[in-house]
This record gives structure tokens, C-alpha cells and sequence, in this order.
């Protein structure tokens, strides 16, 4: 009996079981984990969202440091959960697999890459998910299911037995349903079980960041705001435009797919889907002459932005620009999404940032959610945060 397969939120990965015990006990006892198809389960083949790279692959040979840990600490593994084709989407769509139902609106798409996993903990299907974020690819579906998340800072948890996309942007993430289980999660993944908790985050609020968010967005993040006394405002993008930031971001991922994907992809001319395909052959197509141009652009721009943010301030802005989008929606209004969350996303991407996902209490509607950057390092002290305004974002139900 495949015991992920038997519920209804279209989050796991088809195929032989997963599932394995934990090695442990901790602070994870009885915690169910997913795990994205982008991370090593021992004995199981990583397959990135596409056929075809499992198929090419074999059997990882053990459990990537990050799934080991959790499991150390407590946590059954269930299932490998669906992940947008080698992380290069954040709509949370998969052509093969099949795309993870949204919890809230059948007629809604999840998010992306890390599809599965935030499904998969919104259905109550798993407690815990492991995901990873390159430009979003947490935060986004975090934000879309509103369920609570971490994107730590960039070389915390190691990245060994994770697919490599963009390694110099990549993370492994996780997702939880509440602030409790996020943080035990973040103890066990971290190593920071019994460290003495800092002095509270400073709030602030990126205002540029946040403008770039729909009203839908954008209303309910500034009334929360000014509910929680937060006034002082500050700059994300200070005297840059954000589609430098956008631009940055999206040449130097593509020339790093360039040569850690590249090369499998013009050996084994994989199947992609349609709305993946021409992504690939965009960043094949980039000329690796811009890298040294971008690179200097992204020293500057993360050593300006390090200069405008204390060390012991968390910046308020949005994880998505958008609540989920329609499973329908047509090429303009995917295209306008995926610019601003990029846009969004390489603020904490280029600079290698830890970013919290907070959902707000439920409403009428779609989820909504909360989402802070601090300075590198600043992982504890965001879980911390996150314990902090836990009365005030209760536990998904």
C-alpha cells in the first residue's frame, strides 16, 4: 500500500513507495515529511520533474544531508512529492505528473517549483516538506497555499545530494502548517538545538518591494503593517530599478543551468513540457559573455543593499505578487507574475538572505501571507520571529 498515494491532493510523486522510518528521535517524533523530487531518499531515484531525468539517473545512493537530519531527529519520510520540471517554474504545474492541487480553489495552480511539498503539508497530507528555492520556489507556493515556510541563508544546509540548477542562488527550504514545527524543523536542519535566542527583529517595511505587489496583495500586507506599529520604511532596491534585479537575476541562473544542466540536456534532448521547453532554450541561448558584466552589477548591488539593512532588522515585503494564480491564465498574466516574483524573489536571491512565510489568519478568500528578510545568518532569529507572532497566525487548519 503506497500510503502518500492514497489522499487527494495530487502532491506525490507516481510510482513505488518512498516511505522511510525514522533513524531517530528528537524533537521530530511522529512528524511526516515530504521530500521535493529535486532531494536524494536513499534507494530511490531523483528525478528532477521529468521522465526522462529519472530515467537517465539511477538509485540516490543515500539520503541527502537534509533529509538524513530530519530523520535523525525524529521524522518518518512518506513520499517524494511533485516538483516543476528541474525547478524552472513557479506556477507549480507539471506536464508529466500532473499539477498539485491548490487546497483552497480547485481552479487555482499551487506554485512552483516546490509544488508538492507546500501541498502536500496545506492538505494536512504530510506535517513537514522539503522543497528548494532558487528564485521563489518556496516562498512562492508558501505564499499561494499560505502555509508557513523558511528559505535559509544561502550555504546553511548543505546542498549535497540536491539536483544542482543554479548553485550559487540555490537552498534547500521547508515547509510546515505552524510556527512550532517550522522552528523544530529549522533546530534539526540548522544545528541550533538550545542556542540562546538573540534580541528581537526590528520590523520594517520594503516599501518599493511591496509596491510591486497587486492591490489584492499589497492592502492586506500594509494593514497588517500598521495593526503590528510597524513605521519604519525602508528601500529593497534602493537606487537600482527592480528590472535590474529581475535581469541580474535571470542571466546569471541561466548561465549557471548553462553548465550544471546544460550539458544533460544537449546529450539526452530531454521531453519538456510545453511552457518549460523554450526556458531551457532561452538560457541555453544566453551569451556567457554577459556573466562577468552581471556578476560585478550583483557584488554592488548585495554590498549596498548589506549597508542599507542593520543586522538586527527584518524587512516586511511580499513572497508573491499575486494571490495563486487561475489554472487558465493566459500568457500576459503568467508573464507580468513571473517577472515581479523574480524580481521579489532575488532580493534574499542575489544576496543569499534568509526569508520567513507567515500565512495571515484566514479570511474570505485566498490565502494571504506575511513574508520577512534579514541579514544573512538571521535564520534563528526569523524562527524566533515566527514563534513570536504565532498567537497572531494560528496553525493552518
Amino acid at each position: 500500500m503506497r500510503e502518500a498515494m492514497t489522499h487527494g491532493s495530487g502532491a506525490w510523486l507516481p510510482g513505488p513507495s518512498c516511505g522511510r522510518p525514522a533513524t531517530g528521535s528528537g524533537v521530530l517524533d511522529g512528524i511526516r515529511l515530504g521530500v521535493k523530487d529535486l532531494i536524494d531518499i536513499g534507494g530511490a531515484i531523483t528525478g528532477g520533474g521529468n521522465p526522462d531525468w529519472a530515467a537517465s539517473h539511477g538509485p540516490a545512493a543515500r539520503d541527502a544531508p537534509c533529509v538524513a537530519a530530519l530523520r535523525r531527529a525524529g521524522a518518518r519520510v512518506v513520499g517524494k512529492t511533485i516538483s516543476d520540471e528541474l525547478a524552472f517554474s513557479l506556477e507549480g504545474e507539471n506536464a508529466h505528473y500532473g499539477t498539485p492541487r491548490h487546497p483552497h480553489d480547485p481552479e487555482r495552480l499551487p506554485g512552483g517549483s516546490s509544488s508538492g511539498s507546500a501541498a502536500a503539508v496545506a492538505w494536512a497530507e504530510a506535517d513537514l516538506a522539503l522543497g528548494t528555492d532558487t528564485g521563489g520556489s518556496v516562498r512562492v507556493p508558501a505564499a499561494f497555499c499560505g502555509v508557513a515556510a523558511m528559505r535559509p541563508t544561502h550555504g546553511r544546509i548543505s546542498l549535497d545530494g540536491v539536483l544542482p540548477f543554479a548553485p550559487s542562488y540555490d537552498t534547500v527550504g521547508w515547509f510546515a502548517r505552524d510556527a512550532a514545527t517550522l522552528a523544530e524543523a529549522g533546530h534539526a536542519l540548522l544545528g541550533v538545538a538550545g542556542v540562546r535566542p538573540r534580541p528581537p527583529l526590528r520590523l520594517c517595511v520594503a516599501t518599493d518591494a511591496l509596491a510591486l505587489a497587486e492591490t489584492s496583495v499589497r492592502e492586506p500586507l500594509s494593514a497588517w503593517a500598521r495593526r503590528s506599529g510597524i513605521g519604519a520604511e525602508r528601500s529593497a532596491y534602493a537606487d537600482s530599478d527592480w528590472r535590474d534585479w529581475l535581469e541580474g537575476y535571470a542571466v546569471l541562473q541561466g548561465l549557471e543551468i548553462q553548465t550544471h544542466v546544460g550539458p544533460w540536456i544537449r546529450r539526452q534532448r530531454p521531453r519538456f513540457g510545453a511552457a518549460i521547453a523554450p526556458r531551457f532554450e532561452a538560457a541555453l541561448a544566453l551569451d556567457p559573455r554577459q556573466g562577468a558584466r552581471w556578476a560585478a552589477w550583483r557584488a554592488q548591488a548585495v554590498a549596498r543593499l548589506a549597508q542599507r539593512m542593520a543586522p538586527d532588522e527584518a524587512w516586511l515585503l511580499p513572497a508573491a505578487p499575486c494571490p495563486a494564480l487561475p489554472r487558465q491564465a493566459d500568457a500576459s498574466e503568467r508573464g507580468a507574475f513571473y517577472e515581479r516574483a523574480l524580481a521579489l524573489g532575488a532580493v534574499a536571491g542575489h544576496a543569499g538572505l534568509p526569508q520567513l512565510v507567515l500565512p495571515l489568519p484566514p479570511g474570505e478568500g485566498l490565502p494571504a501571507c506575511v513574508s520577512f528578510i534579514s541579514a544573512r545568518g538571521n535564520d534563528e532569529r526569523l524562527l524566533e520571529l515566527a514563534a513570536t507572532l504565532s498567537s497572531a497566525f494560528p496553525p493552518t487548519p
